[in-house]
């Protein structure tokens, strides 16, 4: 597994590059099979040590986390638990999808936009046409429903859009605020 430690605005040190390739190399090894990368940033939140962990699994799924401390050591150490709790959580999950598919998840390339947020009270935008500040591709995977809800809890994202791997259509799983998890599928719109 390749592990790359970046620093923003930080120099990362040989001694802290060979902690993090250590730890996170074990810790993603013992509860995943064949993960391909892992990308390890730090940076500085005013007097905070902020980790930021991306770790790709060769079943197509990633797992994220981040934790803050006042110690580059201790942010580590959060990030890199949070990572185990999610592997170790889901490793059963992992090992099952995978044996069902033997390659990774297929994914797809969708433009993504960022708009221009509303202007202060009262100022009425000349159209109604929002101005378009940034583009970029996003990639949507084909996964089934369960595989989509675990890839979202990994990422500790509040929704996903995927590919229904059953059905074909778009689909959207997001956490709803009751703490359940909601499904959106418009292949199974009835209509009134």
């Amino acid at each position: 597994m390749h592990i790359q430690v970046n620093g923003r605005q930080i120099d990362v040190g040989d001694a802290l590059r060979t902690h993090v390739e250590e730890r996170f190399g074990t810790a993603i090894n013992k509860y995943s099979e064949n993960p391909i990368d892992c990308v390890v940033t730090f940076s500085r939140d005013r007097h905070e040590m902020v980790c930021d962990v991306t770790a790709h699994l060769s079943t197509g799924l990633t797992a994220k986390a981040k934790a803050k401390a006042n110690d580059i050591y201790a942010a580590c150490e959060g990030a890199c638990e949070r990572v185990e709790k999610q592997l170790r959580r889901y490793k059963r999950r992992l090992k099952d999808h995978h044996k069902a598919r033997p390659q990774p998840a297929d994914f797809y390339e969708a433009s993504s936009y960022v708009l221009q947020s509303q202007q202060e009270e009262g100022d009425e935008p000349e159209s109604l046409q929002p101005i378009i500040i940034a583009e970029m591709k996003a990639k949507i995977h084909a996964l089934s429903v369960g595989e989509a809800v675990m890839q979202m809890e990994m990422a500790d994202e509040t929704f996903l859009v995927f590919k229904n791997h059953g059905t074909g259509g778009l689909n959207v799983v997001f956490r709803r605020n009751d703490g359940n998890i909601g499904w959106i599928d418009p292949a199974n719109l009835v209509d009134v």
